[in-house]
């Protein structure tokens, strides 16, 4: 369900230097954007940005852009961050509403890569029809390949056992080499993971969490993905919010 609106959010969000109220404008900018010029990190989906905080935080050394399509989530977000880093500026995070389906607005693959892109607890679309909204399918992911450094990668977590199959699937597709992959994230303890909100919640479940780590490797040639069908719908993809799958508040 959809985040109750928050009417502080918008007045908050817009009085923060690290929310971007016109993404389009920073098309082809944004290492400009950031007091340092390093690496750049997407996080689609960032939702109320309980990942990227951490994530950023301890890497100061990078450069995060979060996306979420609700500015009531990411207002809850920029107090979260704001918790994180205490009095410390906050120069290593942007933040904006956008829809993934249109990365192509806010970014100009010929003046600026990404190293890294996260995708956490996205919507699973589970009914076949549905396949294409998922933010792991080749479309989407084909997409993502312009966006990303030679060596780019994308880091995947999800709860959901068939989208985590049909990730792996979709990653040989699309033309990317998998390089990790667990389905007990926490039973490997892995150092560089930082929990998001999701991830909370289905621990608390007992919920086992699926990831994977991709980096690009060379493209396949096109054909039609298996799970395709004339029949599918063709909606734009998922727009990017996990609060959308959580109790309203």
């Amino acid at each position: 369900m959809r985040m109750r609106k928050k009417e502080w959010a918008r007045p908050e969000l817009a009085a923060c230097p690290y929310y971007v109220k016109e993404p389009s404008a920073m098309r082809g900018q944004w290492r400009s954007f950031f007091k340092k010029d390093q690496p750049i990190f997407l996080d689609l989906g960032c939702g109320k940005c309980e990942f990227l905080r951490k994530a950023a935080h301890r890497h100061p050394e990078v450069n995060f852009i979060g996306i979420d399509q609700s500015d009531d989530v990411l207002g809850v977000g920029r107090r979260l961050i704001e918790e994180t880093y205490g009095q410390a500026p906050v120069d290593n995070i942007a933040l904006f509403a956008g829809n993934i389906e249109q990365l192509a607005r806010f970014f100009d693959p010929e003046k600026e890569k990404c190293a890294r892109i996260y995708i956490n607890f996205c919507n699973p679309w589970p009914k076949a029809r549905h396949h294409k909204r998922r933010l792991t399918h080749p479309q989407q992911l084909e997409k993502y390949r312009d966006l990303l450094e030679e060596k780019g990668e994308i880091w995947f977590k999800t709860d959901n056992d068939d989208l985590f199959l049909a990730t792996l699937r979709y990653m040989k597709e699309a033309g990317f080499a998998v390089y990790r992959s667990t389905r007990d994230l926490h039973g490997e303890n892995d150092p560089e993971n930082a929990w998001s909100e999701h991830e909370i919640l289905f621990s608390r479940q007992g919920i086992p969490i699926k990831a994977l780590k991709a980096r690009m490797a060379e493209r396949p040639p096109r054909e039609e993905p298996a799970d395709a069908s004339p029949a599918e719908e063709t909606s734009p993809a998922e727009e990017t919010s996990p609060a959308e799958r959580e109790e309203e508040e």
